[in-house]
């Protein structure tokens, strides 16, 4: 990913242990991007509006008020993607989360380096005015002119085709599920069959010359993932 001026990001840690969120805050300064803290829910919440960061790490435990309810309050009044943070690793918390509007969920103890990876795939997603072209292995998407070039040749996309291979592509090596694709890309109130996202797959497959889904992998029981090598 290139990012025309890292210093531009924004990135709100919340969390109310001092030790994690000085460590998180080290690493992403080291990193280049501008960071803000906050020790609990109503800071959160206050920070968030008057930063607008673009992205937020926000643990679940909370004092005062809970992540989730941190997390609704700041989703109806700005724009920015949340990475929840917490020690919970239960499918209903992540489940619970994504529904009210996170966009990412990370367990503790945490990869600093997955950490940045998450990032970066929040910001391609979110905020793709900050990127220039967005490079990912043999894949370049240029968002503005609403192309997607696999292997130096432009794929001939329509645009659900489109926005289910740049999801997929920004989410790089992350499984997803065929739920939180729908959601993603074909929005929260489609009332269709969940097997128009095999079917989909299987056009980009096509147009990607995939016979062996290589590029885009099968996880059996879970969901799909893009390879990039």
């Amino acid at each position: 990913m290139s990012i025309k001026e890292k210093g531009q990001i924004n990135i709100l840690i919340v969390d109310d242990e001092e030790s994690i969120v000085e460590f998180i805050k080290m690493g992403l300064e080291n990193e280049g991007y501008s960071t803000h803290a906050a020790y609990n829910g109503i800071e959160a919440i206050e920070k968030a509006k008057n930063i607008k960061p673009h992205i937020i790490i926000l643990d679940i435990m909370l004092p005062g008020i809970s992540g989730y309810e941190a997390c609704i309050e700041i989703k109806k009044s700005i724009r920015t993607s949340i990475i929840m943070l917490t020690a919970k690793d239960e499918i209903d918390d992540r489940v619970r989360g994504l529904d009210i509007g996170a966009d990412d969920y990370m367990v503790k103890p945490f990869s600093f380096k997955e950490l940045i990876a998450r990032i970066n795939a929040r910001l391609r997603s979110s905020f793709p005015e900050l990127l220039d072209v967005i490079r990912a292995g043999d894949f370049s998407i240029d968002d503005g002119a609403h192309e997607i070039n696999y292997k130096g040749s432009l794929l001939m996309l329509s645009l659900t085709e489109y926005n289910l291979l740049k999801y997929l592509i920004v989410n790089n090596g992350l499984v997803l599920s065929k739920r939180i694709i729908l959601e993603k890309v074909w929005g929260y109130d489609f009332d269709g069959a969940e097997n128009i996202v095999e079917v989909y797959i299987g056009y980009l497959r096509d147009k990607l010359q995939d016979k062996r889904h290589n590029v885009i992998c099968t996880v059996r029981g879970v969901g799909y993932k893009v390879v990039i090598l």
